[in-house]
């Protein structure tokens, strides 16, 4: 229990101290937001920075903190150290740049962005990317939720009915401006999402369960294979690029850059401490990494969700922490899709204050969705879950390139590319190694993986020196 306070402690110091450092080498001025400048009254809104702050929290806090952080769990207590410093260092540097960016280029997507600073190429790259990235989060959080509440309706509310009611849903969410559905309904999951993390956290310290301490020789102890597998299993409570279609999103209804370190660094923040809490539940619950990686084999996901629920918070309780799981997907997977709503407006330059354009985009999107559901949810996390690290490491590569491009001090533009390095690391050794990849030996992964990274950190070097000879020379 003393290592899960000393997680949480660790966490509210990183947003205070590290945020505040991302903060001062990003220098929010007072130029107008997109939500002032445009104003559209679709997805350029105005927003109370209070209501921007938890739709932000609810977009990126899908079933990743929860399912990843359980299954991250397995690898044992080590995962705490990745969910506590891979947030601080990484995952909320990465979401507070993501959107600051966005707000400087009018609300653009990372897809454009990627065009801005690393050329045409990346840009077409990371269009076709993040979509097909959007449309399988917006299937896996069709999915998950859909399981969950069959096991809380009656049998004849089946898992298919509840995945046909959801994707309804997400057509209204996707078309509607976001001040009206998102902006009054997201107020509401946010009070649910924090009773639900409120409730299970509670439940674990007073239900007498043992929460696994950071031991050095318990950091480990059922031998899985932590590099690279824990840092993809675990994306969502620690760092995820998925963060990086979503920033843009708030980044159009913002008032002021100076509310950014709260709403993105710090919506970062709070998601790590839901994960966090649900892999100290996981492990403490079932007694053992090991105990807990067999419910998972057994029961899946939702059920391993269902069951700690129930038994530790009771009925009522159980169902109040499940619903808040429910809602986790769902307020991700609606901005999945009208993310890569907003990508496709962009490829195809439809106006989006017209309805009929946004149909002709929203509906083969879900269309898709719905098809990919078929699939097994195993097999897509998997996808996912890769996908996602790519995507983040992209994501940090661009706003190092930003950093440089701004001119910079050379030590600044290290906040970014030192994550960026480290998850071009994790996700080439990744692709390399994994069943659903190339399927190499650790032999051959490893080293590739980590030349790969050394190679690009060099050529950010290289670049980051010329500019700076370049700019010395001018200032002569």
């Amino acid at each position: 229990m003393i290592s899960f306070a000393v997680s949480l402690a660790v966490l509210l110091i990183g947003f205070m101290v590290y945020g505040r450092l991302a903060e001062r080498v990003f220098g929010p001025d007072d130029r107008p937001t997109p939500a002032i400048a445009i104003n559209d009254g679709v997805d350029c809104v105005p927003m109370k920075p209070w209501k921007a702050f938890l739709i932000q929290l609810l977009n990126i806090a899908g079933t990743g903190p929860i399912f990843g952080a359980l299954m991250g769990a397995c690898f044992g207590p080590v995962v705490f150290l990745w969910i506590v410093f891979g947030s601080i260092l990484g995952g909320a540097v990465h979401d507070y740049f993501s959107g600051m960016i966005s707000s400087r280029h009018g609300g653009a997507s990372v897809a454009e962005l990627s065009g801005i600073y690393l050329g045409s190429g990346a840009k077409w790259i990371m269009r076709i990317f993040s979509v097909v990235l959007l449309v399988l989060t917006g299937t896996v959080f069709v999915t998950s939720p859909a399981a969950l509440i069959a096991r809380l309706t009656p049998d004849i509310l089946t898992e298919n009915y509840w995945i046909v009611v959801i994707l309804l849903y997400y057509v209204l969410a996707t078309l509607l401006p976001i001040d009206q559905l998102i902006g009054s309904l997201y107020p509401i999951f946010g009070i649910v999402l924090i009773l639900m993390a409120v409730s299970v956290m509670g439940g674990t310290i007073l239900g007498g369960c043992r929460v696994p301490e950071l031991v050095v020789r318990d950091l480990h102890p059922e031998g899985l294979p932590v590099w690279p597998y824990m840092f993809v299993t675990v994306a969502c409570g620690a760092i995820s690029g998925f963060h990086a279609t979503q920033s843009p999103m708030i980044a159009k209804c913002i008032t002021s850059e100076r509310q950014g370190r709260y709403i993105f660094y710090g919506a970062m923040i709070a998601e790590s401490v839901i994960a966090l809490i649900w892999a100290a539940a996981g492990a403490a619950f079932y007694g053992s990494t090991g105990g807990l990686h067999a419910a998972l084999t057994e029961l899946g996901q939702s059920g391993t969700v269902y069951e700690i629920s129930q038994t530790m918070l009771g009925r009522a309780g159980g169902a109040l922490a499940v619903v808040g799981v429910v809602v986790c997907p769902i307020t991700s997977g609606d901005t999945a899709f009208r993310s890569a709503r907003l990508i496709l407006a962009e490829i195809t330059r439809l106006d989006q204050k017209k309805i009929v354009n946004r149909l002709l985009i929203t509906l083969p999107l879900l269309g898709a969705g719905a098809v990919l559901t078929r699939m097994d949810f195993n097999v897509l996390w998997r996808y996912f879950s890769w996908s996602n690290q790519t995507l983040a490491m992209v994501a940090l590569w661009v706003m190092t390139a930003y950093l440089v491009k701004e001119g910079k001090k050379r030590l600044a533009s290290l906040i970014t590319a030192l994550p960026a390095a480290f998850m071009s690391a994790v996700s080439v050794t990744y692709i390399l190694m994994a069943e659903e990849g190339f399927g190499l030996s650790a032999a051959i992964a490893w080293p590739a993986g980590v030349c790969g990274a050394l190679a690009l950190f060099a050529f950010y070097l290289v670049r980051t020196w010329k500019k700076g000879e370049r700019q010395a020379e001018r200032r002569k």
